[in-house]
């Protein structure tokens, strides 16, 4: 009888937890789905809701009116599975955005000098920026072991990022995918945050530049192993699913587990399982009928189930309350500051050297400062790793809603619709048909 009594009492345990669970999951979908729809109609991406919700279920709003409530939903027991769930929820988002990047359009060496003008003038005045604002502001606002170099670094790096997976969403969405500015991508920008994350992870294990240089080596051996031998075994899966049109339960078990054992090789090697994830959709056969079973499967369960406990996670250690009061605010504000200059006025200027109007270097520089789930990814992983403090880690959440908000005003200013319709019908001559990467069509 005894084995018996063991297990009822570990099944218990289990319905218990699953009663705690479940009740924060609806939650966290009512609210996603609830803001999401508001930001559409105040005409903003469903992403920036989502972001929104995620701060309001917090400590800020939800947490300062019914303490307790929130208490009770977000337990203690509560946060570990929200934590799994967010996890496998991202590296399975950034393999879907891996599997939507296009490598390259062949449009010939105008396209790709602008794409590699665009990218270099996303990330250095940010960088430079963000790196002298922590600098200044490192007695501040810093944990004491962390150097002035880390922290600097990080402000930096956390500020030079582009959501490239929601700009292209936006492109597509106004059909502007195969216009001069919807061929320039962000995605040099995160691949370049994600290597000083690496460098700084490293760094902050203690493991000093051996360290460092032992998971930059790692990681350039994991992409080329994927990018070259994995590449190649895929390929007669893609040419199979494009020959009979199935994609069933046998492809799907390869595919996903291949996703989860490279998020689990990348986390062991230092760099998370985000940056495993994308690699693994980059690796993935090229295949229109491959690429479109795969978005079907998997984007909308991904999106509306796993996403939002990911904002609502963040949510969870986002206090935005201790922001007020200059002592806060006047970081905040430099910080902000920073970012948005780097990223608006850098791209701006950069595409207008290379022959874009005014009005098209505008929208660029608008759509490139949108941050959105990019950052939070970013600044989420500096604060498991202690790299910044809670309040820093409020400020950068912060950054990341107001950037993303403001980046369709900022485009419709520049680019009203019917400067946008010209686009869309290839009126434009001259430089302004230069192209380079396209966007991947899979976005937040």
């Amino acid at each position: 009888m005894q084995p018996a009594t063991h297990w009822t009492l570990a099944t218990d345990q289990n319905l218990e937890l699953a009663l705690k669970v479940l009740p924060a999951l609806v939650l966290i979908l009512a609210a996603s789905a609830l803001c999401g729809r508001l930001a559409i109609l105040v005409k903003q991406p469903r992403v920036l809701g989502e972001m929104v919700a995620g701060v309001l279920l917090g400590p800020t709003v939800f947490g300062a009116l019914f303490p307790e409530l929130q208490r009770a939903v977000f337990t203690a027991e509560v946060r570990p599975t929200l934590y799994v769930l967010s996890t496998i929820g991202l590296t399975l988002f950034m393999f879907l955005v891996g599997t939507g990047f296009v490598h390259s359009d062949g449009d010939g060496g105008k396209g790709v000098r602008n794409a590699t003008v665009l990218a270099v003038s996303g990330i250095i005045p940010s960088l430079l920026l963000g790196a002298l604002v922590g600098y200044a502001l490192h007695d501040r606002l810093s944990r004491p072991d962390i150097s002035t170099f880390e922290f600097s670094f990080f402000i930096g790096a956390a500020l030079s990022i582009t959501a490239f997976p929601m700009l292209a969403r936006i492109l597509y969405e106004r059909q502007l995918q195969n216009s001069p500015i919807g061929r320039l991508g962000g995605s040099i920008d995160d691949a370049a945050a994600w290597c000083f994350l690496a460098v700084l992870s490293a760094m902050h294990t203690g493991g000093g530049a051996g360290q460092a240089l032992r998971t930059v080596a790692l990681t350039a051996l994991f992409a080329v192993v994927m990018l070259t031998v994995v590449s190649r075994l895929l390929r007669p899966l893609g040419a199979r699913v494009e020959r009979t049109g199935r994609f069933g339960f046998d492809e799907m078990y390869l595919v996903v587990a291949l996703v989860l054992l490279a998020g689990l090789f990348t986390d062991y090697i230092g760099i998370y399982s985000v940056f495993g994830g994308f690699v693994a959709g980059l690796a993935m056969p090229r295949n229109s009928a491959f690429l479109d079973a795969l978005h079907s499967r998997m984007m909308d369960t991904v999106c509306v189930l796993l996403l939002p406990v990911f904002f609502v996670f963040s949510g969870l250690n986002t206090q935005l309350g201790g922001l007020a009061g200059w002592d806060m605010l006047g970081p905040f504000l430099l910080i902000l500051g920073a970012g948005f200059i780097g990223k608006y006025a850098g791209c701006a200027a950069a595409m207008r050297t290379v022959g874009f109007s005014w009005r098209e270097s505008c929208a660029v520089g608008s759509l490139m400062n949108a941050r959105g789930l990019m950052i939070l990814i970013f600044v989420n992983i500096g604060l498991a790793q202690g790299m910044i403090t809670q309040h820093v880690f409020s400020m950068l959440v912060l950054v990341a809603v107001v950037t993303t908000a403001s980046a369709m005003p900022l485009y419709r200013w520049a680019l009203p619709k019917r400067f946008e319709s010209r686009m869309t019908h290839g009126t434009q001559t001259g430089p302004r048909k230069a192209s380079a990467t396209a966007a991947g069509s899979a976005g937040r």
